[in-house]
């Protein structure tokens, strides 16, 4: 079974490579910094993070194509697996449109552009010339790597729809599906499991990471707290279907919305997050941890993806994951 840690691309570089170190020593899988807009930048995380580490595996959640160029996230992947040893992971994803959209690009054919990208810097690190004419690129002849790739990196492709979750069972080396809240897993492995009955054979078994958000302290008012914090900006634009799920809406959300955003009251908004919200997430001591991903174990994830916050200390709760949980659901598994 892998484990792994995600992180949001704003803590100060030494903060990554001290999280990193812990999580090597813990026994962690991959290390996982996204690569939000206007906020650091993840390859130069990622490096920093490769040079101070000689096991766990970095990668991306999630570049897109839309902001970088297919071209050069080929030539990104293709020097990160060089600098850490064949230790790169490369996350790909349409991204949001609304985030593009800052930049006056146009979130067009999510599904083309990811399909193509993929396509053409897989290509690129075969050697091979990617010339393309499809609808989103359209590349001649002189499109090929100048130097050797020293490997095909591996692509995980995140996904929230249920098209895109299929197209990542179909192509891509994993995937990286938002459980929102984690019990989502159970509507999510179908769809990914329709692409994969399309899967060419010598893509190999595709690695599921089942990724959540998780607060972990052993002050439960503390872990609550950093958890509420998030849901409370993030949990209005979650998708109808997943707030369903939890016997939500988006008019839940309203009165949080205006304490956020009209009263600027953290704490007011932080307050008024209640029980079903909170399932989005799984926080509290380890021993709630563990008994909110039993079921899923069970069920046979292979895979578990902690997120943030991870819990009011960061590289505390990487150290209470790895003492605490990860021994115990590596013996129940």
């Amino acid at each position: 079974m892998k484990f792994s840690i995600r992180l949001n691309n704003d803590l100060a570089l030494p903060e990554y490579v001290a999280i990193a170190e812990v999580m090597e020593k813990a026994g962690f899988d991959q290390f996982w910094v996204s690569n939000d807009l206007f906020l650091k930048s993840a390859p130069v995380i990622l490096a920093a993070v490769a040079t101070a580490t000689e096991r766990v595996e970095i990668g991306s959640c999630i570049l897109n194509p839309y902001t970088i160029d297919p071209s050069e996230i080929a030539m990104l992947a293709a020097t990160l697996d060089e600098l850490s040893g064949n230790r790169f992971n490369l996350g790909l994803a349409a991204g949001a449109a609304n985030f593009v959209e800052w930049v006056g690009i146009e979130h067009r054919t999510p599904l083309t552009a990811i399909r193509e990208s993929i396509q053409a810097i897989r290509a690129l690190h075969n050697g091979e010339e990617a010339a393309l004419d499809g609808s989103f690129l359209r590349w001649s002849d002189d499109a090929y790597l100048r130097f050797s790739a020293s490997r095909r990196t591996p692509i995980y492709i995140g996904a929230l729809s249920p098209k895109m979750l299929r197209l990542a069972g179909e192509i891509g080396d994993g995937v990286l599906p938002l459980l929102f809240p984690p019990e989502h897993y159970f509507t999510v492995k179908p769809l990914i499991e329709e692409g994969v009955s399309k899967r060419a054979a010598h893509l190999g078994e595709i690695d599921l990471a089942a990724c959540i958000w998780v607060s972990i302290d052993t002050d439960r008012d503390a872990a609550r707290r950093v958890l509420a914090e998030k849901i409370a900006y993030y949990g209005p634009s979650l998708s109808p279907m997943l707030l369903e799920k939890l016997d939500l809406s988006r008019e839940d959300f309203a009165p949080i919305e205006q304490a956020l955003n009209r009263e600027r009251d953290v704490e007011k908004a932080c307050s008024m997050v209640d029980e079903r919200m909170l399932r989005i997430g799984v926080m509290g001591e380890p021993k709630d941890i563990i008994a909110r991903l039993e079921p899923l174990i069970e069920a046979g994830v292979s895979h578990l993806s902690f997120g943030p916050p991870l819990g009011p200390d960061p590289l505390a709760a990487v150290r209470l994951l790895g003492a605490e949980v990860l021994p115990y659901l590596q013996r129940v598994q």
